[in-house]
């Protein structure tokens, strides 16, 4: 398996022939933050894809009249919202080493779209190990005890209906089947100074959302609470993925790229 300096392209001089079979599966994990967050999941993609014709990468492509580099995205986080777990998978048609990979594409990267790791795919499906995500959803001006008794209401209900605006008008959707478990951050009285110009305190809900269809969003739970205790921030909060994985019956979240590092040992 080659070896590149870090930063640099990725097999450039070899040129490999795009239409041939893929011979490695490589798993990323990245992150999202900071203005990035604002930017649109197919606007993301784009950037990912420009990224790799910029870092040299030797992808594999679909067969056809329009072949796309194949590039595999796992639940993407929604725009406005920020992520410390974003996971796609790329195929390539030339052996690269995971760590080489991971510095020239992160290089090749606006700020803000931040290359975490990547790992050799040990097989299997990557979307299948991910049932669920762990979310900090930052409430600005909302006391913790506020956001407790909040919490305490939606978690004591059975079923709460929110509405939500999709490109076929309004919809009902019930958030709370796909809530695993939800409480106040025991240390979310000093997150206010995080905030530009807000001297009040900052409730910080932390969240285990499970993956369902449609599909529940930080903004859902937002909106349940407002049904269930009539909490509206003052001002806009601010949400977070934390993680990704399988969902536990103790409620934690496995790693979906553990399997992939246990086959590279």
């Amino acid at each position: 398996m080659p070896e590149y300096p870090e930063g640099a392209a990725l097999n450039r001089q070899h040129q490999p022939n795009p239409s041939a079979a893929p011979v490695q599966r490589l798993r990323v994990r990245y992150a999202k933050r900071g203005r990035l967050r604002f930017t649109s999941h197919r606007d993301i993609a784009r950037t990912f894809e420009r990224a790799l014709r910029r870092a040299g990468v030797p992808m594999a492509y679909s067969q056809g009249f329009n072949p796309h580099p194949k590039v595999s995205w796992a639940n993407a986080a929604p725009t406005g919202v920020a992520s410390e777990a974003e996971y796609v998978e790329v195929q390539v048609v030339e052996e690269v080493e995971p760590e080489a990979l991971r510095a020239a594409l992160d290089a090749a990267l606006p700020p803000g779209l931040d290359i975490l790791e990547i790992v050799q795919s040990g097989g299997g499906n990557l979307p299948e190990r991910i049932d669920a995500s762990r979310w900090r959803i930052e409430l600005p001006g909302v006391s913790p005890d506020r956001l407790e008794f909040a919490v305490a209401a939606l978690l004591s209900a059975t079923s709460v209906e929110v509405e939500r605006l999709t490109k076929d008008g309004k919809r009902l959707l019930d958030v709370r089947p796909a809530l695993v478990s939800a409480q106040v951050d025991g240390h979310s009285s000093d997150a206010g100074h995080d905030a530009p110009g807000l001297s009040q305190p900052c409730g910080i809900l932390m969240t285990v959302v499970r993956q369902t269809t449609p599909t529940v969003r930080p903004d859902d739970v937002l909106s349940a609470l407002r049904v269930v205790a009539d909490l509206v921030p003052p001002v806009p909060a601010k949400a977070t993925r934390m993680a990704q994985g399988r969902l536990e019956d103790d409620g934690n979240l496995v790693d979906p790229l553990s399997p992939d590092r246990v086959t590279e040992d």
